[in-house]
């Protein structure tokens, strides 16, 4: 039983590829577990800016969506499906109602109906990115790459979800952790140079 909830306890969390990830779909990437249990794991790349606006694809929601205002590519699997992944300020806290049209995934982060009408969240709405498909993983296929050391799991913001500076976001959430992950954020961008 105490298996299970290791497994579950990654949802919300940041998987930050490490330079030994061979993959070039997850070079660099930092990707936000949305779901995570014994049958499998789903996530978005949070640092896969296209060129593609959002007012190209979902019209009703380009106005709340953030710097930069563009379809961001979650992963691999599914790219003709729009994600939507939001932050509620304080999260709708106990008591409080989460808006309608948003469902937690862990804290403030959540997910949006992208079928329900803009308004009903705009006002809630502490930041939203729309993503272009997602990144999946079959069951105890995340638990082997983690084993066999492809990525770092780190505790996300709220802010990473929303990044301005997409590019920046590898170094950033590695350079703010307190261990020696800080250090891997100076990691040159072809160690052969070196």
């Amino acid at each position: 039983m105490s298996g299970m909830t290791e497994v579950s306890s990654l949802t919300g969390r940041l998987l930050v590829a490490t330079p030994a990830l061979a993959d070039p779909n997850f070079d660099r990437a930092v990707v936000l577990l949305l779901d995570h249990d014994e049958e499998g794991s789903l996530g978005v790349v949070l640092n896969r800016p296209t060129p593609v606006d959002v007012g190209d694809i979902l019209e009703g929601w380009a106005d709340l969506a953030g710097e930069p205002g563009v379809v961001f590519q979650g992963g691999p699997v599914q790219l003709d499906s729009a994600l939507g992944v939001a932050v509620i300020p304080g999260g709708a806290s106990a008591g409080e109602r989460a808006p309608l049209g948003w469902r937690r995934v862990h804290g403030a982060i959540g997910l949006v109906d992208l079928e329900a009408p803009p308004e009903l969240l705009a006002k809630a709405l502490g930041s939203l990115r729309i993503f272009a498909g997602y990144a999946g993983w079959g069951p105890g296929q995340l638990e082997d790459e983690l084993t066999d050391g492809a990525w770092y799991v780190v505790e996300s913001e709220p802010g990473d979800v929303s990044s301005p500076s997409p590019e920046r976001l590898w170094r950033e959430v590695l350079r703010r952790q307190r261990s020696e992950l800080a250090m891997v954020a100076t990691y040159p961008d072809d160690p052969s140079l070196n």
